[in-house]
C-alpha cells in the first residue's frame, strides 16, 4: 500500500478545519436567533405583598412591552405582560421609558423553600415558534408555617 503524500494530508487537515469552521459558525447562527441575548431584566420575591416583582427589556426592541411568564417549582403559574410603570429603570439607565415591569400575586402555597423563574417569551419565524428564555436569576423565597415570607430583597 502506498503511504499518502504529504500534500493529500495538508489538504485533508484544511477541508476539516474548514468544516469545523463552518459547523460552529452554523451553531452559533442558529443559538443567536433562537436565544437572542438581547433580554435584560431582574425580579425578586416581595415579602410585604407576596408577589414577584421585576422588569424585563428587550433590547433589540426596546419600544415593544415583552410577555413574561412565571413558574414557581418548576410549574408553570401565570403569564402577563410588563407594562407596570418602573421609574427606577430609567433612572439607572436600563430603558428610555418607566413601561416595563410586571408583578404576579402568588397564591396561598405550602410552607417551606420555593424558587420562582420569570421567563420572556420570544416569537420568532413569524409566530411558527416561541422560546422561553430566563430573566434574571431565579428568585428564591420561603413562606414559613404561619403563612409569612422571607423574601428575596437584599
Amino acid at each position: 500500500m502506498k503511504k499518502p503524500t504529504s500534500r493529500l494530508v495538508n489538504l485533508l487537515i484544511a477541508k476539516s478545519m474548514l468544516e469545523t469552521v463552518l459547523v460552529g459558525t452554523i451553531a452559533v447562527v442558529v443559538y443567536l436567533n433562537a436565544f437572542p441575548p438581547s433580554f435584560q431584566g431582574w425580579g425578586e420575591a416581595v415579602a410585604e405583598t407576596q408577589t414577584i416583582h421585576g422588569w424585563v427589556v428587550n433590547y433589540a426592541r426596546p419600544w415593544e412591552r415583552v410577555e413574561v411568564q412565571l413558574f414557581i417549582d418548576g410549574r408553570f403559574l401565570e403569564r402577563e405582560e410588563a407594562t407596570h410603570s418602573r421609574p427606577d429603570i430609567v433612572a439607572a439607565g436600563w430603558s428610555s421609558d418607566e413601561y416595563h415591569g410586571y408583578g404576579f400575586t402568588v397564591p396561598k402555597m405550602e410552607p417551606g423553600m420555593h424558587e420562582a423563574r420569570v421567563y420572556a417569551l420570544r416569537g420568532s419565524g413569524n409566530g411558527a415558534r416561541y422560546t422561553l428564555q430566563l430573566v434574571g436569576d431565579p428568585i428564591r423565597f420561603e413562606i414559613k408555617n404561619d403563612g409569612s415570607w422571607v423574601g428575596s430583597r437584599p
